[in-house]
């Protein structure tokens, strides 16, 4: 992906002269980058859990804890709160009524018509490319029952190595649906001996060596363990090139890296809604089929009521006519309370836009960065992140040294600095746009030198 934006050091260095900081770790200096913020105000739309929430026993437990963890799961959104309280009402007040009649305007036989629009925005689709539904692995399911077609000749996937394991779990047992072996149709891309991060090259050489065979190319947008953002339109481009189906998985990239899936010809993505895009624990997911797929009604699929033709839908007919677009691959009525969540945090969004978003965390996790390479050793910690700003988004993925991981995160526990651990030795830490402050980097890395210098008896 070629840069958009100035380097963040060099934005870093500029912006150090300017605040006339002694140096990045001067409090003064994140205090600075804190109030030109555009969008320091979007904080208080969340709930951030106090020091006490997280260790009790802390000191000064009515502060804010800091919060690096949105990777895994966002903060809750006052709005959701709200929200999903309108719903609970409704219900009370009017029953089974509410489908079709809702004091919000939000009935609840449209109610995924709410969140369409604003998700198609984030993943850069067309509103009818996109639905919300089910949740993320079910939602992968789909879609590898529809676009995996393998034949003789075209049978094989290929994912990355280290695919969250749930995709992996899921490529494998569509493979063994068509009574094929893994062990035969499933190439898993492997980084370089010593590596840690797929070369973009490195992918284009196995498609282009094994295109031929592989009827999907299926990789994570941004791959969890490492946040390496991979060159999505490039990787596509090729694969489509030699003939094969290309999927992503975007449950770290939604909310998080500028996406432009209708503009690349993805084939199809699905997401889930809990990380950067701040829905709750186990929120409703989603789904992009391209604009290609929409009238594509012979192929395969998994149907249920929800995809049927909406005007005929309730006169309970059964012969299955699917709607054209995303829509056609819904199962079920989505839960009205996860939707109606999701469409609390994304209220958040519109306040602001991915552009700004995109800007800030380029600096954010740019400034968190910096430090970490500037104040540990790398006989402490490294980082498996890609340093090119352009090849990661908030994630930072620190791995420790001699197997002291665990007591590194504890500490960070005990500290109420909440990020999270993937043994045997990484800690993925993310500072959040909507939600984290220059000052909870700088923070962060105060506390986490202090742990250094005791757990590993060194200065950093």
């Amino acid at each position: 992906m070629t840069a958009t934006k100035e380097a963040p050091q060099v934005q870093l260095d500029q912006l150090l002269v300017e605040s006339k900081a002694s140096s990045f770790l001067d409090p003064s200096f994140a205090a600075f980058l804190d109030e030109r913020d555009p969008l320091k105000d979007l904080r208080s739309e969340f709930v951030i859990p106090t020091r006490g929430d997280i260790a009790p026993e802390v000191d000064r437990p009515q502060e804010s804890c800091i919060y690096l963890c949105g990777n895994s799961l966002g903060l809750l959104p006052r709005a959701v709160t709200r929200y999903v309280n309108e719903e609970l009402q409704v219900w009370g007040e009017k029953g089974v009524f509410s489908h079709f009649s809702h004091r919000f305007n939000r009935p609840w036989a449209r109610i995924e018509e709410t969140v369409q629009e604003q998700s198609a925005r984030i993943v850069g689709a067309k509103k009818d490319e996109v639905a919300v539904m089910n949740t993320l692995t079910s939602n992968l399911h789909t879609l590898l029952a529809a676009f995996y077609t393998p034949t003789e000749e075209r049978h094989k996937i290929l994912i990355e190595s280290k695919a969250f394991p749930s995709d992996h779990f899921a490529v494998e047992s569509q493979i063994r649906w068509h009574k094929r072996d893994p062990k035969d149709s499933l190439i898993c891309q492997e980084p370089r001996q010593g590596e840690f991060l797929l070369r973009t090259e490195d992918i284009l050489e196995t498609i282009e060596k094994q295109g031929h065979e592989i009827a999907l190319v299926c990789f994570s947008g941004v791959q969890y363990y490492t946040g390496q953002f991979f060159e999505m339109e490039k990787i596509t481009k090729a694969a489509q090139a030699k003939g094969c189906v290309v999927g992503w998985d975007l449950a770290h990239a939604a909310g998080n890296v500028p996406l432009k899936l209708h503009d690349w010809n993805v084939d199809f993505a699905c997401w889930c809604s809990y990380k950067y895009l701040n829905s709750g624990p186990g929120g409703i997911a989603g789904i992009f089929v391209h604009e290609s797929h929409a009238e594509v009604y012979t192929r395969n699929r998994l149907a249920g009521w929800w995809g049927h033709d909406k005007i005929s839908r309730f006169e309970m007919a059964n012969e299955f006519k699917p709607m054209a677009g995303a829509a056609g691959f819904q199962h079920s009525n989505p839960s009205v309370l996860t939707t109606t969540a999701l469409l609390g945090s994304l209220s958040v969004f519109e306040k602001t836009s991915l552009q700004d978003i995109r800007t800030k965390s380029y600096l954010l996790t740019g400034y968190l960065f910096h430090l970490l390479t500037t104040e540990f050793s790398k006989d402490v910690l490294e980082i498996i992140t890609p340093a090119d700003p352009e090849q990661r988004g908030a994630q930072l993925s620190l791995l420790f040294k001699q197997g002291k991981m665990m007591k590194i995160f504890n500490g960070l526990v005990a500290r109420a600095i909440v990020g999270d651990e993937r043994k045997p030795d990484v800690i993925r830490v993310a500072p959040t746009s909507l939600y984290s402050r220059f000052e909870d980097v700088r923070k962060f890395v105060v506390e986490l030198k202090e742990l250094v210098a005791q757990i590993y008896g060194t200065s950093t």
